[in-house]
């Protein structure tokens, strides 16, 4: 759900009223999808960034 939730964000250029009816959930869930995404999405960033240090 995180993934799809992304990528309708910021590939499809989808609002999160628009998410949340693909989703089939409220708006404020599909915001948390895409700030818990981005969130282990940065973790993972900065992990590989420590890793090539």
């Amino acid at each position: 759900m995180q993934r799809a939730a992304v990528v309708l964000r910021y590939y499809e250029d989808q609002s999160f009223g628009e998410i949340a009816r693909v989703l089939g959930c409220t708006e404020s869930t599909a915001r948390s999808h895409v700030r818990r995404a981005l969130a282990v999405l940065r973790e993972h960033l900065e992990e590989a960034a420590e890793h090539d240090e």
